[in-house]
């Protein structure tokens, strides 16, 4: 019988990008429904306040500062989170940046910056937790975060959106890759959501104008993503794999 997607009791996850938004609720989301959670980013003071929050709660987790930019701390991490917490059954590839221009106006910086982060780092967490889950040989689950950008195009974006569609066919192409081995791996493809790096945005007349454009009018909230996420955490999800699904509210439509 299928599990419930709300019990991950038992099970290790790793979770990037956790220091603040999206990394940081699914973190909570996580542990609250019985994972232990590696928190990893950058900011290692705030993920060592993330742990404390989420072990004040009942949960378990464990602060490991990453650059997922660089191969060497990609490697030490996955090696030594799997030491302190277990192997690991769910990846939560979500650290991601962004920058906006005009598409003439962007740098070889800008360029490196965004695909290092966005698609080199995802890549390189994925093939090594992916390594490991072969060699265990019971399967897994690698939870991508793309964005409704794969989706869509919209101005000042270019690299982002161009980031976001790489992995989404990543999403896919590992999917196919490794079926054999029982590893699902899917992506989430956020809308706008409300963050601490964008809240003051939502509040100016521009960013007024961009939600009464939106379908129903609102903006969303990290938790927003919770159902999904845990859906496809979790052995309910185990005929799911290779697929892009929008949380955002019908934003992809406008």
């Amino acid at each position: 019988m299928a599990g419930n997607c709300d019990d991950l009791t038992g099970k290790v996850a790793l979770v990037t990008g956790a220091s603040s938004g999206l990394g940081h609720r699914a973190a909570v989301a996580l542990a609250s429904a019985g994972a232990k959670v590696a928190v990893t980013a950058r900011r290692v003071d705030r993920l060592e306040a993330l742990a404390a929050e989420i072990r004040a709660s009942g949960g378990q987790a464990a602060p490991f500062a990453l650059d997922v930019r660089d191969p060497d701390s990609v490697a030490q991490v996955a090696g030594d989170a799997a030491g302190a917490l277990g192997t690991i059954d769910i990846l939560v590839n979500n650290a991601g940046v962004a920058v906006s221009k005009r598409p003439e106006d962007f740098t070889l910086e800008d360029y490196d910056f965004i695909h290092e982060t966005n698609v080199k780092g995802p890549f390189l967490l994925a093939q090594a937790i992916g390594r490991e889950m072969i060699k265990r040989g019971t399967g897994g689950k690698i939870i991508n975060i793309s964005s409704m950008m794969a989706m869509r195009v919209t101005g000042k974006l270019t690299l982002y959106g161009m980031s976001k569609a790489a992995i989404g066919h990543m999403t896919k192409q590992l999917a196919l890759e490794w079926a054999r081995h029982d590893i699902q791996v899917n992506a989430i493809c956020p809308g706008y959501i409300e963050t601490e790096m964008n809240v003051d945005h939502w509040k100016t007349p521009a960013g007024q104008g961009m939600i009464a454009a939106m379908p129903r009018r609102r903006i969303g909230k990290p938790d927003v993503m919770d159902g999904l996420l845990l859906l496809l955490a979790s052995s309910r999800s185990d005929y799911m794999t290779g697929t892009l699904i929008p949380v955002d509210d019908g934003q992809v439509m406008m």
